[in-house]
């Protein structure tokens, strides 16, 4: 049983079922967020509700997986640790979690459109670490990945669908090198962490 907090548009709840998820719980702050969602994913083993990842709307220990992709960032500041609270009260003994967010590089930083207007948060990885550690988890992996490229293809993505209401005019030329550079090592653009709950 999967919880998806900050589902979009429910891309991970096909790949989780395809990977032999049993169910997938999507969610979002807000109704119309997962108004996309649902028009598209009609399955009985996927389901859509509106709940804040601060305050899941879930008994304690409801899910043997929760996966928090590029949502850290859009949390209210400070509530952090909240969320990862939650999120280690709903996860069962043995369970897993999987986040992404922003790496806290200069680099990432600077290069992210994002970070200028609005403030986007990132975060350091011993940061992310921290927060899981503080919740009671305990971290199986820690991962910076991607680099110049994927800021490039971020970029692109900005200013296509922003500025010229286009698809991403780079892709061509991103597509291939962004693929070799996930398979690197080391990057300093998003943050990987995955984390368990000890077991009973």
């Amino acid at each position: 049983d999967v919880l998806d907090i900050g589902c979009g548009f429910g891309w991970f709840e096909l790949a989780a079922c395809e990977r032999g998820a049993a169910s997938v719980v999507g969610v979002e702050p807000e109704e119309e967020a997962l108004a996309t969602a649902r028009r598209w994913i009609d399955r009985p083993d996927v389901s859509f509700r509106r709940a804040s990842a601060v305050a899941l709307p879930f008994p304690d220990a409801s899910f043997d997986t929760v996966a928090i992709w590029e949502v850290l960032e859009h949390l209210p500041k400070r509530s952090e640790p909240q969320a990862l609270a939650e999120i280690a009260r709903v996860l069962r003994p043995g369970g897993a979690l999987y986040l992404s967010t922003p790496h806290g590089s200069l680099r990432a930083r600077v290069t992210d459109p994002a970070w200028w207007l609005i403030g986007h948060r990132h975060y350091a990885p011993e940061r992310v670490a921290g927060l899981a550690r503080a919740a009671g988890l305990s971290v199986e992996r820690l991962e910076s990945k991607a680099g110049w490229w994927q800021m490039l293809h971020v970029n692109d993505l900005y200013v296509s669908k922003w500025v010229l209401r286009r698809a991403p005019v780079l892709d061509r030329l991103v597509e291939p090198r962004l693929a070799r550079e996930w398979k690197r090592p080391s990057g300093f653009v998003h943050v990987y962490l995955a984390a368990r709950k000890p077991s009973a």
